[in-house]
This record gives C-alpha cells, structure tokens and sequence, in this order.
C-alpha cells in the first residue's frame, strides 16, 4: 500500500508522527494509501522553513513571481490528464469533473499572472508643500491554506495561486481524504520556478492545523469546509492576531417562476443538484417552483431526467453523470439524512435507498433522490446534504420563494429562473446571498470577481480569488514623504536656506 508524504522545502518527506489517515479509492470501497498525520512539531518545523524562504520570495519583484505563475497555467495544461486521474482515482467524481476541478483552479492562476497590475500602489504628487504621498502592497509573510476534500485541485489554486503572487510563503493542508493531487502540484510550483520552502504541504488533521492556528509565523489563514469548523478557525485564528477568511457551509436555493423555461430550469436543477454526487458548495439542493401547477410540471420534467442519470466509477467513459461519494462516513451520513426526510413527511418521489452497482457493490455509491413537498422545519432542508438529493418545497407566491433563501442561516449562492426582468432585478436587489445567477443554476464567478457567500456560508471580510484575493494577502503601508531642498552655492548644498 502506497503511504504518502508531506512536501517540505522541495522535497517528499515522510511523516514521523506515526500517525496515519486512510485514503480510499471510492468507486471500490477499497484503501489505496496511508497518508501522514503530522503532529504540531512537524508543522511547526515546516512553518519556520517556510518563514526563511519567504524573506527572498518576497523580494522577488512581481514581474518575476508573475513568471512563475505563466510557467505553471502551461505545466497544469502539460500534465491535465494526470492530475485529472490522480483526482478522480482519491475523490471518485468523473474525469470531465475532474479536468473542470482543474480548469477553475487554472483561470486563478491565469489571473495571478496579473500580479504587478494588481499590486501597484497609490502616488499623490505634491499632496502637501514639498510633500509626496504614496501607498504599497507589501505581503503578510506565511500564509496558511487549509483546504476541503470536495475540490482538492481548484480550491488549493485558489489560495496558493495569489498568495505566492502576492509575494507570501504557503503552508497548505489539504484534505486527508484526497491530498495527492495538491502534493503533485507543489511539484509543478518548483518545476514552474517557485523557490524551495516557498510552498510546504503538510498534511494532518486537528493537530496540524491547531498548531497553524497557533503559531506566531502565521500571518492569515484561509480555510474552506463546514460552518461549524469555519466558526471554530475564524474565531482561533482572528483571536491570535491573524487575518482570516473562512468559507462555510450552505443550502442553496433555485427560485422557479410560473413563466420560466420548464424544460431549461429541470435540466439546470439536475445538472446542478447531481453532478459531482451533489459534493459542491455551491450545489443546487432545493428547488422552489412557485405555485402548484408550476410545481407539479417541474417534478413532471425533473423525474425522468433523474431516472436517467448514469452512476457509475470514473473509469466507465466520459458519458457518467456522477461517480461515488468521497468515504463511506459521507454515504452513510447522505442516507440517514434521506431517512429523515421520508420520516418527517416529505414526500421521496425518486427513491435510489437501495442502489447498488454489479461489481462495485463495496464502493460509496449513492444514487439520485428527489424529494417533494419538503417544508422548512425537516432536516433533509436545514442540513447541508452534501450528497445526490434535491428537495422541492412548494411557494404559494414570489414573496414566499424569495422569503425561504433570505431567512435560511446559509447564504452562499441563489437561483431564479424567469423571463421577467422585472422580478429578476427585484431579486437581485433584495436577496441577502453573496451570488446570485439568473437563468444560471450555479453562479460562480470567473476568476477576475470574487467568489463568497454572506450570513453563516462566510466568515471574514475579503473573499477568495479576484481582486479581493490581492488585497486579503498583502497589507498596505502609507509613505509620506518629503525631500528639503536647498540653494546651491558654488556646488554646495546649502542647509542655512532650510533654516
């Protein structure tokens, strides 16, 4: 059995902890690797490493650390089929999601080669008598990422990519569930041209990352997982003098009007509700058709395309609409909270409980489920599902549609399908959710805009990539300036004309 490593000064190096985490390869059910937990004293040697590497990184001017990122977009292309299957094999989703895992993460890179525009500073000529005035970004030193299982490529590259183009140094703990994509591009960052120690990949679980959350070196942390752990590293982290931004959890909503496309809004809610297993934070997981002739035609629409879905490992062809669940902790975890659904009164339209794939019988499949008549108080609707379920809950009106995402706790993405521009622009307007798409299922934006939800999906001020992304990992320092000027006499410097 393969036992992984951590990534520390350019080099593999094994775990001494002697603690170790299973990896699986979801499709089978089987363990295909160990990987290291690290203990506190590995992070924390891993973290001054990375402090002495930063000093010089730091200095490097932004067209040269802008160099470094050109020379990685072409290394990620190089190697797409590799990562995309190293990926799929830890994680279980299909090899298009996997090479789209991939490709979001590689337009935050494309944007980081725009390092020295993003980075220029402020100049005010003259803002007082001889007095100049001018601002600059400077890095906050070593950065820490800790990062989910549910993205193990983009994610990383979404806060590695500007961190090093901001000048800091990353210590980056990846998920223990998928952490061999994010070792394999720390090895493209040193082939791209990246200083070694500049990048460190730790990996671990509460240890390591207490001992991030603890240690003087760190100047901020990003992190990305659930509510309650981005709550617990937002309020360690803030209250130890670092900066931080922290993304939770969420529910996120897609809003169908009586006048919408019917056939556009049931195939956005299934491409959206089930691909990836339903494993993205930004995964349509409710739908609400307003009013009851609208609903009854959206179930009418979304049950044969659900039944149509194809389950299947990674390795079966590119035609897979979705692979396996990531443990089997997450599949156990998907069907107690379908149970609770059918227990509390919803009402399971499609019913895959007892899906089970000839061949794979031991692997983490779960199959697509379609609830109906779901209200607010079930847990099936509270819950972050994180799995191939969507919920249908009926509104009798635009008012009650809108009502439900804006008093939910989560408040990532939202969703309104409609032909009417004046209800879309009202919704835009009024919702209290980070992201919002109008006849788009998911809307996450491209990397030149910020990506971050409100309420409990977020925690901090400044989201991830685009220009929020430069100012989050730099710190900007003010310089007023003024030069006396005197008479020259007789090629002197005459300091008498300052008196």
């Amino acid at each position: 059995m393969q036992e992984l490593t951590h990534f520390i000064n350019g080099n593999h190096v094994n775990g001494t902890s002697g603690r170790f985490s299973n990896v699986y390869n979801p499709a089978i059910g089987e363990v295909q690797a160990q990987c290291p937990m690290a203990s506190d004293y590995e992070t924390n040697e891993a973290v001054k490493e990375a402090a002495k590497a930063q000093v010089a990184w730091g200095a490097t001017n932004p067209q040269r650390r802008a160099r470094v990122m050109m020379a990685m977009v072409g290394l990620i292309n190089l190697n797409m089929e590799k990562l995309a299957e190293a990926l799929s094999r830890e994680h279980g989703k299909t090899l298009p999601d996997a090479k789209g895992d991939l490709q979001r993460g590689l337009e935050v890179i494309e944007y980081c080669i725009g390092a020295p525009q993003m980075l220029k500073g402020e100049y005010t000529d003259d803002a007082g008598p001889g007095i100049d005035m001018f601002s600059m970004r400077q890095p906050l030193g070593v950065v820490a990422a800790i990062m989910p299982f549910n993205f193990p490529a983009m994610m990383p590259l979404w806060h590695v990519g500007p961190a090093l183009a901001c000048g800091n140094a990353v210590v980056l703990k990846p998920s223990e569930r998928d952490p061999s994509v994010p070792l394999m591009l720390a090895e493209l960052f040193v082939e791209a041209g990246l200083p070694k120690g500049v990048f460190q990949v730790v990996n671990g679980d509460k240890e390591a990352v207490d001992a991030l959350l603890c240690s003087e070196l760190i100047q901020g942390v990003s992190f990305v997982g659930s509510t309650p752990v981005a709550q617990y590293i937002y309020s360690r982290a803030t209250a130890n003098g670092k900066r931080a931004q922290c993304f939770g959890g969420a529910k996120n909503h897609l809003v169908v009007m009586p006048d919408a496309d019917i056939d556009q809004a049931a195939d956005a809610l299934v491409g959206s509700g089930y691909g990836a297993a339903g494993e993205r934070c930004m995964a349509v997981s409710v739908a609400v058709p307003v009013g009851e002739e609208t609903a009854d035609r959206l179930i009418e629409k979304l049950v044969p395309r659900i039944e149509r879905l194809r389950v299947a490992p990674y390795t079966s062809g590119d035609d897979v609409d979705f692979g396996p669940v990531v443990t089997p902790e997450s599949k156990e975890r998907i069907l107690d909270l379908i149970q609770s659904g059918v227990d509390q009164g919803a009402e399971l339209v499609v019913d895959n409980r007892n899906f089970t794939l000839q061949g794979y019988e031991n692997g983490f499949f779960v199959g697509p489920h379609l609830f109906d008549r779901v209200t607010p108080d079930m847990d099936i609707y509270k819950k972050e599902i994180f799995g191939p379920v969507l919920s249908c809950v009926r509104a009798g009106s635009y008012e009650e549609a809108i009502g439900l995402a804006m008093h939910h706790e989560y408040g990532n993405g939202v969703a309104i399908f409609t032909r009417d521009g004046d209800t879309a622009r009202d919704f835009t307007h009024r919702i209290n959710i980070g992201m919002v798409g109008i006849n788009v299922p998911i809307p996450v934006p491209l990397a030149y805009h910020t990506f971050g939800g409100w309420k409990k999906s977020m925690f901090g001020d400044l989201n991830q990539h685009g220009p929020d992304s430069f100012r989050f990992y730099t710190r900007t320092k003010t310089v007023t300036a003024r030069w006396p000027s005197g008479i020259k006499e007789g090629g002197e410097f005459n300091f008498r004309a300052m008196e």
